[in-house]
């Protein structure tokens, strides 16, 4: 794949983010694609400490993750992506193609199991010939914190003019704000410094991950933690979310914050972006 060139990216300075456009088939007026931003190599540490405000002792013992570089979507999986993509050829079970509850083309598809959005990463994966995937709860967070330490990527805190998430309750300092009760269009919130959009608040994000309810024996170096022997994606139990949504308070959109769900059932307010390799 190419790289074409950097943008800039604004959020609290101006970074740029290397990035690829991977076009899908076309069922509207419009074009397709997929935005996929590189993300570099480094490492982390993963978790929330003690002292966070409103975090959890499910996000510890705080360890930390050495990552290779790799691709992730600069936004949720849209709609019309989704469309586009249940449209192709059946893998291992069939999709619907208007899942959501609220409808638009450039809003995050929602109402999407764990398993369906294994999927669509089969099914892209097929129609592209790379490798797509859901991320590893570490590359979410890594691509989440994008070099910070701070509860989220843009601070110690959060409003709704820059996260869609219920702003009926204050976030520390910051006032109340807009409770919208819906979800917004990918990428109208400023990105972070790798470029990547809406990783806090909008849907809830689906990671590869069994859930665990501790960091205790967690893996080091970036791979998606699965309890079985040949780390084949098991499909019952419990699977990872992270980011929170627009239904959420703001210490569920925590760069740590980490819940889980059955890997079966769907909810209004759960979508998913992809990853895919660097080379």
């Amino acid at each position: 794949m190419s790289i074409t060139q950097a943008i800039p990216i604004y959020t609290r300075h101006r970074h740029t983010a290397r990035y690829f456009i991977e076009k899908l088939p076309n069922l509207a007026p419009d074009d397709i694609q997929l935005k996929m931003v590189a993300i570099p190599a480094g490492s982390f540490l993963m978790g929330a400490p003690e002292e966070e405000a409103k975090s959890n002792d499910y996000e510890r013992p705080q360890h930390e993750v050495s990552l290779q570089g790799f691709c992730m979507g600069a936004y949720p999986i849209t709609q019309a992506q989704w469309r586009s993509v249940a449209s192709m050829p059946k893998i291992k079970r069939d999709i619907k193609e208007d899942p959501s509850s609220f409808e638009g083309n450039n809003l995050p598809v929602e109402n999407v199991s764990w398993l369906e959005a294994v999927e669509f990463c089969d099914r892209l994966s097929v129609h592209t010939g790379k490798k797509y995937r859901l991320p590893s709860e570490a590359e979410w967070e890594y691509g989440c914190r994008a070099g910070t330490t701070t509860p989220f990527h843009f601070g110690e805190t959060i409003t709704p003019e820059i996260v869609n998430y219920d702003g009926n309750k204050r976030n520390g300092e910051a006032p109340k704000g807009e409770y919208r009760k819906k979800t917004t269009p990918v990428g109208q919130f400023p990105a972070n410094r790798f470029g990547l959009h809406d990783m806090h608040g909008n849907v809830w994000e689906w990671c590869a991950d069994d859930w665990h309810d501790s960091y205790k024996n967690a893996l080091n170096d970036g791979r998606a933690w699965i309890d079985n022997d040949n780390r084949s994606q098991s499909e019952e139990g419990r699977k990872l979310l992270r980011g929170g949504s627009w239904f959420n308070h703001a210490e569920y959109c925590q760069s740590a914050y980490r819940d889980g769900s059955d890997a079966r059932p769907q909810h209004y307010d759960i979508g998913f972006r992809v990853v895919c390799s660097l080379q």
